[in-house]
């Protein structure tokens, strides 16, 4: 005969409610939210790694960044359409998937750092939801065209691309989001093929006649960002510090 199973201890239930406490606790883990304002590119990417780091948090940054060109790991050299050495905007490698793109002033950047559950189309599942969270964010504001376009990444007007999107994710943890376009200035666009996608333009929410401010399309984004991984829960601050010292 098999071993008779021993009595269930205090000490036992003790500890269950205490697995079951912290699991609820992630599971109810508000949106954490910080408003970086214009940041550099490197300072921005740091302050990720760190929050990358944080399994069951889950963060949204939003910022803008001085004018920057950021390469993913699927940069394609002649996607830089002039002599490197001659450009006065900086060209940084990142780890996000993608080509070349350009970030600048009046462009609302989101970075979602969240679990993501690691099974097939994940990836795919976690770009989908962020292309959407923009699409209803425009079409709040007015755009009502935005929309993706079939087998290229990101959102759309027509086929003008208003918003990039490249993620990395990693050990069921995501870094970077997307990039909408408000009013940057759209001629920095030109020395690049744009997310190594030639014969497609970019725009912006001022190109298309529909003025936003960043304040209010922060709003609606943390608005559904939240609403999508934590019900709605969040909290936010506009403090600019050292991630280090949390």
């Amino acid at each position: 005969m098999g071993s008779q199973p021993r009595p269930v201890s205090v000490s036992d239930l003790s500890d269950l409610r205490r697995t079951q406490s912290r699991r609820l606790e992630v599971l109810t883990t508000p949106l954490q939210v910080k408003q970086l304002g214009l940041i550099e590119y490197e300072a921005a990417h740091k302050i990720q790694e760190q929050l990358w780091t944080r399994s069951g948090e889950p963060w949204l940054l939003l910022l803008e960044h001085p004018s920057v060109y950021t390469q993913g790991v699927r940069i394609r050299p002649e996607n830089i359409l002039v002599d490197p050495k001659t450009l006065d905007i900086p060209i940084i490698n990142t780890n996000r998937g993608g080509d070349i793109t350009y970030h600048g002033p009046g462009q609302l950047v989101a970075y979602v750092i969240v679990d993501v559950e690691i099974r097939k189309e994940a990836i795919a599942n976690h770009v989908y939801t962020l292309e959407q969270i923009v699409i209803d964010t425009l079409v709040a504001s007015g755009l009502d065209d935005a929309k993706r376009l079939p087998g290229f990444p990101g959102v759309w007007i027509d086929e003008r691309k208003i918003a990039a999107v490249g993620v990395r994710v990693a050990r069921g943890r995501s870094m970077h989001g997307f990039a909408l376009n408000v009013s940057p200035d759209l001629k920095n666009f030109s020395a690049i093929v744009p997310c190594g996608l030639t014969n497609k333009s970019v725009t912006s929410m001022a190109a298309e006649g529909v003025p936003a401010t960043i304040d209010f399309l922060s709003k609606q984004i943390i608005t559904r960002v939240a609403n999508h991984w934590t019900g709605g829960d969040f909290t936010i601050s506009s403090e600019n510090r050292d991630f280090v010292s949390f």
